[in-house]
């Protein structure tokens, strides 16, 4: 017997034809003989919907009580995939975060996952039941509910698969895996058996949706294998784990990311320690910065443009308003037109000449590049927004055909 761990997103769990198909691939593991841990998002657009409802009370409701409010979401749920379960004739029980143990930190709307107390759900494992656990959620040390950010869910299930030292981590997605591309705008994607890692967990970080990143990151820490496949055709996913099939593809996939946005820093002095702290006030506010890209100096001047997400722009710029004041810079400007396009792939790291295939392929295309990123797995490009759909399939085509 081993311990499965799966989990639905929104879309698997949308109406109530849906929740009978999860009901039915959770009770087919079941009935295989495996002890079952189902994690759960929220239905559709319910997060979505909820958000709403709470803009026209009160569109700068604390942190606090917005978690209050988004939790609801997942225990709806899993009482209606319990119920699911239950009509087919299977043990089951469902529980919220707390319930099943996530203690978190105190970060409301981004909670960090500080460990599990398994007793309750080992305890409802012994006794044969399969146990449906909200996603997205704990308690943080002060008895309140907290959310785990953007992801949480996928999140969950590996922190579960890892505690309970699961067999496997099934992530069910409207997809049949990881494809070299979004196969809903590129036709002849190709669907990955495996993947590493390290190239998920940047694909992840670079704009694929299949993944959380943060998972991928868990999942690689604890080494959980996890399988991405699809809730609507009963078809083998992509494996994600260390170690691959040495003879692969140069290339894992082209993804593209189009909520970014290019800030300027224009005539800094071009003296010592001025990236410093200009990067030092970013990361006081935990901006990320992306792609950066310095100019030679010139007449004792520099220019500094980097990339942060979009809907950290407009903070980012006022934080720089005020360094380019104490510093005697001369401007500083945004750009949230443009998209990051980026190729990954563990086989770069060996082959010569994949960063001129990919500028060639811009080329072909008549896009311009504005900034470049590289590391042994990737190169991201900086782009114009409206050429983002044209680049993915460009490269695409130049790389996999």
């Amino acid at each position: 017997m081993g311990l499965i761990v799966q989990k639905f997103g929104g879309t698997s769990v949308a109406d109530a034809e849906r929740v009978m198909n999860v009901a039915r691939i959770v009770t087919d593991t079941y009935k295989q003989g495996n002890n079952v841990v189902v994690v759960v998002s929220a239905q559709g657009d319910t997060t979505d919907d909820l958000i709403e409802k709470a803009k026209e009370i009160n569109p700068n409701a604390s942190k606090r009580e917005m978690d209050m409010l988004m939790t609801a979401g997942e225990q709806i749920s899993i009482s209606l995939l319990a119920m699911a379960i239950q009509k087919l004739g299977f043990p089951v029980i469902s529980l919220l975060g707390w319930q099943a143990g996530f203690v978190t930190s105190s970060v409301y709307g981004s909670a960090r996952i500080r460990r599990i107390e398994t007793e309750r759900l080992q305890n409802e494992l012994d006794q044969n039941k399969i146990v449906v656990v909200a996603g997205f959620q704990g308690l943080n040390k002060y008895d309140d509910m907290t959310t785990l950010g953007r992801g949480g869910s996928d999140t969950s299930a590996v922190a579960i698969a890892s505690a309970l030292h699961a067999d496997k981590c099934q992530i069910f997605t409207d997809v049949e895996g990881v494809y070299t591309a979004d196969p809903r705008k590129i036709p002849n994607a190709v669907k990955l058996e495996e993947i590493t890692y390290d190239e998920m967990l940047e694909l992840a970080t670079l704009g694929a949706q299949v993944l959380n990143n943060r998972s991928v990151e868990m999942a690689k820490k604890y080494n959980v294998e996890l399988e991405v496949l699809s809730s609507l055709v009963r078809k083998p996913g992509t494996i994600v784990k260390e170690n691959v099939n040495m003879e692969k593809m140069l290339i894992s996939g082209v993804a593209k990311d189009t909520q970014v946005a290019r800030i300027s820093l224009v005539g800094l002095p071009d003296e010592p320690g001025i990236a410093f702290q200009a990067f030092s006030r970013l990361a006081a506010k935990n901006i990320n910065v992306d792609i950066i890209l310095q100019s030679i100096g010139r007449d004792g001047t520099k220019d500094i443009s980097f990339t942060v997400a979009k809907d950290s722009g407009d903070e980012a710029v006022a934080l720089m308003k005020d360094f380019i004041k104490s510093c005697g810079g001369k401007d500083v400007a945004i750009d949230k037109d443009v998209a990051k396009v980026s190729i990954v792939g563990a086989g770069m790291e060996t082959h010569a000449g994949v960063a001129a295939k990919m500028f060639e392929a811009l080329y072909g295309a008549h896009i311009n590049i504005r900034m470049i990123a590289t590391s042994e797995i990737k190169i991201s490009v900086l782009i114009n927004a409206e050429d983002a759909d044209a680049a993915v399939a460009a490269i695409h085509d130049k790389f996999i055909g």
